[in-house]
């Protein structure tokens, strides 16, 4: 797309698509040492700070702004109307709905799902997607359900069903989810570089 902002040293990689030609909006801007992998679309109206990574085929739509150091992994889907922080890892076939807040140092696993449609095709009650605290880690194939926080520090366990929200340095682990204090191992905040 005509108008695109590429910081220094930027890398995309043949059969991207950025900016979303024939609608309006303002062309997205990627900040510096970016690597953008074949098969991504970039929507217009996003905002990418520095050292963003895709994988292959990643989607980002409209109107999401991403901070730096952040990796969206391959066939991941970022839905749009989205902030996401600095130093978060989204990582093979995670989704991202509209409304969803994720913060700094948030690790997202393979195949993990967030939500935004409490009632999906039975009522219109609007969109609320979730809210992901800073140094949360969420495991592989986990759901996070609309509307629900992730407190800061916590760490959801792999399959669990976040229905309910999660306090802070909290273990969420089983469907629906139970809390259980976070063992002494996983303590301290998450070092995603």
């Amino acid at each position: 797309m005509t108008g695109t902002q590429y910081g220094p040293d930027a890398d995309v990689q043949p059969n991207v698509t950025i900016g979303t030609p024939g609608e309006d909006g303002d062309p997205p801007s990627i900040g510096s040492d970016a690597t953008i992998r074949s098969g991504t679309i970039i929507y217009s109206d996003v905002e990418i700070g520095d050292r963003f990574q895709t994988g292959h085929n990643a989607i980002v739509r409209e109107q999401t702004a991403i901070g730096d150091d952040v990796v969206v992994g391959t066939n991941t889907v970022i839905d749009g109307t989205t902030t996401i922080g600095s130093s978060v890892s989204l990582q093979t076939g995670v989704y991202v709905p509209p409304y969803t807040d994720i913060g700094d140092q948030v690790f997202l696993g393979p195949h993990a799902v967030c939500t935004n449609d409490p009632y999906p095709v039975r009522r219109d009650d609007g969109l609320v997607g979730p809210t992901l605290s800073d140094h949360v880690s969420v495991g592989a194939n986990a759901v996070i359900l609309p509307g629900v926080t992730i407190g800061e520090g916590s760490f959801v366990a792999a399959g669990a069903v976040v229905t309910e929200d999660v306090p802070p340095e909290t273990l969420a682990v089983g469907a629906p989810a139970t809390h259980e204090p976070l063992p002494e191992p996983l303590n301290g905040g998450n070092l995603i570089e």
